[in-house]
């Protein structure tokens, strides 16, 4: 696993370099505090994200994989835009776009049938009323 974290560091590295002669110190503080800003809103915004999520589960317009798909990245963006730096602020971004992208596409598509939260057999019966006539007119007579 540690193999795998050494080039992303350097490559994080030699990116926040980079980017920094480009914008100078200045703008790379900038970043740095704006990124910073927007991750800790999101964590702090992060249960009521949850709750809606939870909503359009239960309405049936996510189903359990995507609501753990739009929680799990949602978090993750959250996460990657306080730690500082060129490509964590990239990948965080790319997280929160799949968000939105999962939570666009739950509020355009219609409700589904969802059993988690509905009685078996709902769908299954048919209320009728049978009214005899013959048998009707035998006991007005």
């Amino acid at each position: 696993m540690i193999i795998l974290l050494i080039p992303f560091l350097f490559l994080e590295l030699y990116l926040s370099l980079k980017v920094g002669e480009e914008i100078g110190f200045l703008g790379s503080v900038i970043w740095i505090m704006l990124s910073f800003f927007v991750g800790m809103t999101l964590l702090q915004r992060s249960s009521y994200t949850m709750m809606g999520n939870m909503n359009a589960m239960r309405q049936g317009k996510l189903d359990m994989k995507k609501f753990q798909n739009a929680s799990m990245s949602y978090l993750a963006a959250a996460i990657l835009l306080i730690i500082p730096g060129v490509l964590t602020d990239f990948l965080g971004l790319v997280a929160l776009a799949y968000t939105f992208y999962l939570q666009f596409v739950a509020k355009i598509t219609p409700e589904q049938k969802n059993t988690h939260f509905k009685k078996q057999g709902d769908d299954d019966v048919i209320d009728v009323e049978i009214i005899d006539e013959h048998s009707r007119s035998d006991d007005n007579a």
